[in-house]
């Protein structure tokens, strides 16, 4: 059980460290006022996600299921566990249907942003919609990590 508690904490690291990193380069980006900065880090940021939030995303899927049958926790009833697993598909439908699209017309908009030497309006509309929607999907991944600590009923 050791190797897939350490398994799950790994992929628990590399999931809410990339989103909360990649929420502070992009705010850093925007405060900068450098549109080329802007661009290149939006499109940094996918990356990113490709490298760590998805791993991480496949880590703590695999690794907690292992563990919850191991331990014998029945999903059938409301716990801790089974609210976590509520809270984490709605971070992944979040994720999928909300901010992976933002990010990409953030990256589809770059180029006309940088011509214009500040971002436009679906630019702004689209990093507007990925600001409020990336807090709530780092928000329910913290929420989670909470009840699979504090288990509290």
């Amino acid at each position: 059980m050791g190797i897939w508690i350490t398994i799950h904490l790994l992929g628990v690291v590399l999931f809410i460290g990339n989103a909360s990193t990649a929420a502070y380069w992009k705010i850093t980006a925007v405060r900068s006022g450098d549109v080329r900065l802007l661009a290149h880090t939006v499109r940094r940021v996918m990356t990113a996600d490709y490298v760590f939030t998805i791993p991480g995303l496949a880590l703590v899927v695999a690794s907690g299921s292992v563990l919850a049958v191991q331990e014998g926790y029945a999903l059938d009833q409301l716990s801790w566990l089974t609210v976590s697993l509520l809270l984490f598909i709605a971070t992944g439908l979040l994720w999928v249907s909300v901010l992976m699209p933002c990010q990409r017309a953030m990256i589809r908009e770059s180029d006309d942003s940088i011509a214009q030497g500040r971002p436009n309006a679906a630019f702004r509309r689209a990093s507007l919609r990925w600001d409020v929607f990336g807090i709530l999907a780092t928000v329910l991944p913290l929420a989670v990590m909470y009840l699979m600590v504090a288990k509290p009923f």
